[in-house]
């Protein structure tokens, strides 16, 4: 299959929606399959392994390409399940410079990184999320099931010394991990990333059990509170549709938190997320979503004002004011 260039949309007016919110940066799950079984994601242990109905690599690229010229998309993030493991990750990376995104980067868990970082700096990817929620060993095993600590941590490294641009992304948990904010605040710093604070999602079984979240939540003034009886801090500048709070330490760096519960922001949201199994998923807080696989069998002019119908549609889910979660799980949809 034939992939053009992506063009500025061939639509006669954007798509925007009454708060002025756009579709700018999209999220890709190349597959809903992963080598850990976090506890926050997955509440009985079991992985997830990827779904027969997944759109094979020629079809997802399309539909990338489409949602691109439809949405004008600035930036692009590959995601999961765990991206590294997909059979398709090679192949998308090595595709990605047709679509010309100002920005492409990647969230994993780091179990892979050491073998992939060929493929991340072909594709000259120089940001990546690393998703690490302890640097002890044993509550890393009760937090992740599954993988191991100190392939994480090489694959840091050998990021690091290779010149990407890695952020830690940690979700402090009560009982699980909450003594780890300080130790891995004081890891990042040491070595120049940022880490982010992910205050725990409504998410999957955790939607459905409210007391089982509220015993675990851990919100941003006590993340604030344990780093500030040990750093002064101020706040940082962030860009308009930026989801973390970003904080400065005077001569050390840097760190944020993406306050879901504490400090919504939905009412800026340009994001969207395309599913390894070709649906398009417009807000976290709702379980409608709008599939693209028939349309992408369409002739192109066809396909575009049927892909432009359910950007407009996918932008008309996002919440209008705060995010209120949803049963869904993280990783069907890309985290």
């Amino acid at each position: 299959m034939h992939f053009e260039a992506a063009k500025p949309s061939l639509q006669s007016s954007e798509i925007v929606d009454a708060q002025d919110r756009r579709l700018r940066n999209l999220r890709v799950s190349l597959t809903s399959a992963c080598n850990y079984a976090c506890i926050y994601c997955v509440p009985d242990g079991k992985r997830l392994h990827p779904e027969k109905s997944a759109l094979p690599l020629t079809k997802l690229l399309l539909a990338v390409e489409y949602l691109k010229q439809v949405n004008d998309l600035r930036t692009l993030r590959i995601t999961g399940g765990e991206p590294l493991i997909s059979p398709l990750f090679d192949d998308f990376m090595a595709a990605l410079e047709r679509f010309d995104f100002e920005d492409v980067s990647l969230t994993s868990n780091g179990q892979l990184l050491s073998r992939k970082l060929p493929a991340l700096l072909a594709a000259r990817v120089r940001r990546i999320n690393i998703s690490l929620d302890s640097l002890d060993a044993q509550a890393f095993q009760r937090i992740a099931r599954g993988g191991e600590l100190v392939e994480v941590l090489k694959g840091i490294e050998r990021a690091l010394a290779v010149g990407l641009q890695v952020k830690i992304n940690m979700v402090p948990m009560r009982g699980c991990n909450h003594e780890q904010i300080l130790p891995m605040l004081d890891y990042c710093l040491a070595r120049g990333m940022e880490l982010r604070f992910i205050e725990l999602m409504r998410m999957g079984h955790l939607a459905l059990d409210r007391q089982a979240f509220d015993r675990q939540f851990i919100g941003m003034r006590e993340i604030l509170a344990s780093i500030a009886e040990h750093y002064p801090f101020t706040p940082a500048a962030n860009a308009a549709d930026a989801t973390a709070q970003r904080f400065t330490i005077p001569g050390r760096g840097s760190f944020g938190i993406i306050a879901n519960e504490s400090a919504p922001f939905c009412t800026n949201c340009t994001r969207a997320r395309l599913s390894s199994t070709g649906w398009l998923h417009g807000c976290l807080s709702s379980s409608r979503s709008h599939y693209l696989g028939d349309v992408l069998e369409l002739p192109r002019e066809q396909a575009l004002t049927r892909i432009r119908e359910l950007s407009q549609r996918a932008l008309a889910d996002k919440q209008t004011e705060r995010f209120t979660g949803d049963v869904m799980i993280m990783k069907m949809i890309g985290g």
